[in-house]
């Protein structure tokens, strides 16, 4: 299964030059733990960085940083893992492993923004299957039980 198809298309976006204030209250707004900052090139939205509560929290409230002087620019993740839309999903989940990052924005071959995959998307995925493999073995039994009384 590629990263295009469990990927969520519906991603709340910033631009850098926003505030913190923003990006929060777009977060709580949306029920996102995130914010994909984005640039405009050749009339597409290109991800550039990401800001996440986390960040938000641990780099900012913590610190006591005063959010009036910084700009989601200042504060969002540079080191931005992007998956592309064919990628595998579970060469994405090593890869994110890897970055030890729990969300990536997911584009086309063009670079373009299409989705952001979340470590929470893949979570509930697997326990879909899981639940499916579970009801497939209870069935057997029961099928089981009438074939052999």
């Amino acid at each position: 299964m590629s990263v295009g198809e469990i990927c969520n298309r519906e991603v709340v976006i910033v631009d850098r030059d926003e505030s913190i204030l923003d990006a929060a209250r777009l977060m709580r707004k949306h029920h996102v733990g995130d914010v994909v900052v984005v640039t405009q090139k050749a009339g597409q939205r290109v991800p550039v960085g990401i800001l996440t509560d986390r960040d938000i929290v641990i780099e900012l409230l913590a610190r006591e940083v005063d959010l009036d002087a910084v700009s989601i620019g200042d504060a969002m993740s540079y080191e931005l893992l992007a998956l592309r839309e064919g990628d595998d999903r579970l060469d994405a989940v090593k890869r994110m492993r890897e970055k030890g990052v729990r969300r990536a924005p997911v584009v086309n071959d063009d670079g373009a923004l299409v989705g952001i995959l979340a470590v929470d998307d893949l979570i509930e995925l697997l326990t879909e299957q899981l639940s499916d493999l579970v009801a497939l073995m209870g069935r057997e039994r029961e099928q089981e039980r009438k074939r052999h009384p």
